[in-house]
């Protein structure tokens, strides 16, 4: 009798433990998700775009939004390794301040795949597009519209994010091949078209008429300098590109309102992300940096990226 207990109880132990291997999940992956701000339409199509994939391949998310607050985004992450999550994905707030949130993943032994923006601290896996190349793609069409002779305007996006730094690095590199191109002011957005359109009144008090050109670091911010633009009657004379192409900017592309954005692949960040994720979780073999390229839409191709 006391063997028949003893194999039961060891047979209850065994089965304990396998359960919690799976988790309290049921054996589907579980994945912390951590995003920049959920009041940014593109960053809201990468977090869509997640969800998506997650429901087809059999994954559960738990999508928090940092409100752009690199703090808030490591206690998120420390709140993720607490529950024991299998895989984190963050879409960093800030280059330097997000850094943390990977350090300490990477010291609980969890995967953290970066989507859409870096981190100085490496993470196990990026997936995303090269920045620098949006800036370049950008500055370069302004340089071609203006003959390589004009003042241009940069608004930036949130500062110290890795979309803002590189951004603004490819526009310079751009910059210094064109010594008839000049930078009459830059200041930040924050991604914001209401910060933006403000921003650009200021300009056009400031400046008026010697306003050749404006490279908007995302369509949001792209949008209010258009729309500033047009209320003082300047817009058929200014060119305007961002990047994004969120569909409100593809359809004043296709107006001739925005001269042209730079299509960045929201949906292939996402699911591309998951994947990444999923194949750490099950130990395959995955891509340290998954890099998406960008595209320039104008108003000849501007039909293909509208769905």
């Amino acid at each position: 009798m006391k063997q028949i207990l003893l194999i039961l109880t060891f047979f209850v132990a065994l089965t304990g433990c396998n359960q919690s291997d799976d988790g309290a999940n049921g054996g589907k992956p579980l994945i912390g998700v951590s995003m920049l701000s959920m009041q940014n339409e593109f960053i809201v199509n990468i977090s869509d775009e997640m969800e998506k994939k997650a429901e087809a391949v059999g994954a559960e998310l738990i999508v928090v939004d940092a409100e752009r607050s690199a703090l808030k985004q490591i206690e998120q992450v420390e709140s993720f390794i607490a529950q024991g999550v299998d895989a984190i994905i963050m879409n960093p707030c800030e280059v330097e301040a997000s850094s943390p949130a990977v350090t300490k993943a990477l010291a609980a032994g969890i995967p953290i795949i970066n989507v859409n923006s870096a981190t100085a601290t490496k993470p196990t896996a990026f997936v995303g597009s090269d920045d620098v190349e949006s800036g370049r793609i950008a500055m370069e069409y302004i340089a071609k519209r203006l003959s390589g002779k004009g003042n241009v305007i940069m608004i930036h996006g949130y500062m110290g994010q890795a979309a803002q730094i590189q951004r603004e690095q490819g526009a310079r590199e751009i910059l210094k091949k064109y010594p008839g191109l000049k930078m009459l002011a830059h200041q930040t957005g924050e991604w914001d078209r209401a910060k933006s359109m403000s921003l650009m009144e200021n300009w056009i008090q400031s400046y008026g008429n010697k306003i050749d050109a404006v490279f908007a670091q995302n369509d949001e911010m792209g949008m209010g300098a258009v729309k500033a633009l047009e209320a003082a009657g300047m817009k058929n004379k200014v060119v305007v590109v961002s990047i994004d192409a969120i569909p409100d900017a593809l359809q004043a592309v296709e107006k001739g309102t925005l001269d042209a954005t730079v299509f960045q692949n929201a949906g292939q960040q996402g699911s591309q992300a998951i994947e990444t994720a999923l194949k750490i979780i099950d130990k395959q073999p995955y891509e340290k940096e998954v890099l998406i390229p960008f595209q320039l839409v104008t108003k000849e191709n501007v039909a293909e990226f509208k769905q």
